[in-house]
């Protein structure tokens, strides 16, 4: 379980701490909304196209061969990035990290779907990448006050190395702790429709997410003070996956799922509405806590129709895939409008659309589990 933890968190360093980066490089070098819109894009869409590109490949991969590489793809990318100051070799940077992300991230899912229970194993990770997140938020944006953004690059270049040793302990081979690996098996139809409630999920909750500091900076939030309310999110996180771990194998699928995918649509369209600083930080502490819980119950509808693991890469990679398009539209509203204020409620809508299309799935699983048990 360490290594899961320091895997998850090595494959999320860009998914929680580039919105730091992002409101430095503004600061910093005068970038608008729109550029770093495509700034984040350029990450999460080859983050998801690593995913992708390895799915079909999923059961002959080693799990810690692709960590390996992957930690030294990301700790480049940073040390690259210090020394650039124009966008388009920045851009580069980050579309070099989120393959190496994707790669991490990838390592983690195939290890996840080589023990008995893939989404116990992947709630774990969280909570314990959570706990770790929560110190490194109060610590990021004092080293972006202090140092600027450069000294971020730095610090999250060091930050992948330290994490790059942890994912060592992931399994190297296919048969992990006596599971016998699964067999290949056709593409379930009822992967199709899951795929959509993840893109749905992720346009919506994830497209302000790069933003989510410059939107704190509009209501007069410093990035030390969103660092502070962000650690405390994080937290609650952890808690909500450590609870998640210890009751998942024994709750039906449904009901969590509803709950965490309203509290998350609801956390996003308060995000960019409220205009007080306590009101951010509760539904910035929501936010998290029921995003964290959404994303393993729909990976394990993924691993519950597909024990290779094979759905579960392509469920993540349609994630990311739909994240970094929903940050270019963010970036490109933010600009045209001059606010972010119209993508939270947009994320509402989102998350309420996945849920339709989730439920029948949670539903039907929760039926098979019934039989089998």
């Amino acid at each position: 379980m360490v290594a899961m933890g320091a895997g998850t968190a090595a494959a999320h360093i860009g998914n929680n701490f580039t919105t730091y980066l992002v409101g430095g490089l503004m600061d910093r070098f005068g970038f608008n909304a729109a550029q770093m819109g495509v700034f984040s894009m350029a990450e999460t869409l080859t983050y998801a196209l690593a995913m992708l590109i390895i799915a079909p490949r999923a059961a002959d991969l080693s799990p810690r061969g692709l960590a390996v590489l992957a930690s030294a793809l990301v700790i480049a990318a940073q040390a690259v990035s210090v020394g650039m100051s124009t966008f388009a070799p920045l851009v580069l940077g980050r579309m070099a990290a989120g393959l190496g992300f994707g790669l991490l991230n990838g390592a983690v899912n195939l290890a996840a779907a080589r023990l008995p229970h893939p989404a116990r194993a992947i709630s774990a990770g969280i909570a314990g990448q959570t706990l770790l997140f929560a110190g490194i938020n109060l610590g990021l944006p004092i080293v972006g006050a202090r140092y600027g953004v450069v000294g971020m690059f730095w610090a999250l270049a060091a930050l992948s190395a330290a994490l790059g040793l942890g994912t060592l302990a992931l399994p190297g081979s296919r048969e992990t702790r006596g599971i016998t690996p699964a067999p290949r098996l056709p593409f379930p139809w009822q992967g199709w429709p899951l795929l959509l409630a993840m893109a749905l999920f992720a346009t919506g909750s994830l497209s302000i997410w790069p933003f989510m500091e410059r939107a704190a900076h509009a209501i007069g939030l410093s990035a030390v003070e969103f660092g502070r309310y962000q650690s405390l999110a994080t937290l609650a996180s952890a808690a909500g996956n450590t609870v998640l771990v210890a009751v998942v194998a024994r709750l039906p699928r449904r009901w969590p799922l509803l709950l965490a995918l309203l509290a998350c649509g609801l956390a996003c369209a308060g995000l960019t509405t409220v205009t007080l600083g306590w009101a951010f930080a509760l539904a910035l502490i929501l936010f998290n806590a029921s995003w964290f819980i959404a994303y393993p119950l729909l990976l394990g509808l993924a691993y519950s129709q597909d024990a290779s693991g094979r759905l579960a890469l392509m469920t993540t990679g349609v994630w990311l895939l739909a994240q970094s398009l929903g940050a270019l539209g963010a970036g490109v509203m933010a600009t045209a409008l001059g606010s972010y204020q119209i993508i939270g409620p947009l994320g509402l809508v989102g998350c309420l659309m996945a849920l339709a299309v989730a439920w029948p799935l949670a539903r039907r699983a929760d039926r098979r589990s019934a039989m089998a048990g």
